[in-house]
């Protein structure tokens, strides 16, 4: 414990612009390993390959698998009814974006993923602080949280059309349930292994609960955190397309779903695409969102 005073003390020397009791607890923290991965993406010690690089050597698969697609697709082996060829696939996608379709669809889609996995990942947040701080909270909650959990997600979709209705809402309310439970479960895991002599010197400064949580213990987590919400919005990809089942005329969950009823295959190769190119690319400002944390608490 005096081990760990001294660091305070140490840390609470003037460093810049980030000073004060909560500057000091989260550099506290960062130096009893919570904020590991943070100080392995920016600490000057380690040195890994340039950004170009990453991004090239990543690109060796995808490219490698359109390659092979378009020679199955070429060499007749697989007929055109069974696997479209990358240039059907690309025309078909011309001409529902000559239509704007595509954009639309897309557009739809995206909202009620952003819409849902906010709403479901702040729900999350709080349920799983509740938990991870209180025995009483977790003795009470976690046995029937566990059991909604364990519930599939189509399962939902009677309820919420009984309940909620066809509308935006109901589909919102489905993919929000998909990314609660990823937040939920990492922050109330995290929050639980804190070092106590971190939370001890938090109460030594005098800080109150809510701001011990605020300031101390989430900014502890942060890694766990993010690696919670990357999770939550797979999850509510993944639950784009069943939401999108409950009466959907519009959004890519619709578009595979129609294109399987008319049997156009390419138009489901686009879809998958296309869904595959928007979820990565929201997972990428997750990881810019990542970055900032880190740097702020890191």
């Amino acid at each position: 414990m005096t081990r760990a005073l001294d660091t305070m003390t140490h840390d609470n020397e003037p460093q810049g612009p980030a000073t004060g009791p909560s500057a000091s607890l989260v550099q506290h923290s960062s130096s009893r390993g919570y904020s590991a991965a943070g100080n392995a993406t920016l600490g000057s010690g380690v040195r890994g390959p340039k950004r170009s690089g990453i991004v090239l050597f990543g690109a060796i698969l995808p490219i490698a698998l359109l390659a092979a697609w378009w020679g199955i697709a070429a060499s007749g082996v697989v007929p055109a009814y069974r696997l479209p060829s990358p240039v059907a696939v690309w025309q078909a996608g011309v001409d529902l974006a000559a239509t704007g379709q595509l954009a639309q669809y897309s557009a739809i889609s995206t909202q009620r993923v952003i819409l849902g996995f906010v709403a479901g990942s702040a729900i999350g947040l709080v349920l799983g602080s509740i938990v991870g701080l209180s025995r009483w909270a977790s003795a009470f909650l976690a046995p029937t949280i566990g059991g909604f959990r364990a519930v599939p997600s189509l399962a939902w979709v009677p309820l919420l059309v009984l309940y909620i209705g066809i509308n935006e809402d109901s589909k919102v309310t489905l993919i929000a349930v998909g990314a609660l439970f990823p937040v939920y479960t990492t922050v109330a895991g995290a929050l639980r292994h804190v070092d106590p002599q971190l939370v001890e010197l938090g109460r030594a400064y005098g800080l109150g609960r809510w701001a011990l949580l605020t300031r101390v213990q989430l900014p502890a987590v942060i890694p766990t955190i993010v690696s919670g919400l990357r999770l939550a919005l797979a999850q509510a990809w993944l639950f784009l397309v069943a939401a999108e089942l409950i009466a959907s005329s519009m959004g890519l969950g619709f578009l595979l779903i129609d294109s399987q009823n008319n049997g156009r295959l390419d138009r489901i190769f686009l879809a998958i695409i296309v869904l595959a190119i928007i979820g990565k690319t929201t997972d990428a400002l997750i990881g810019l969102l990542e970055r900032y944390l880190l740097r702020r608490w890191g």
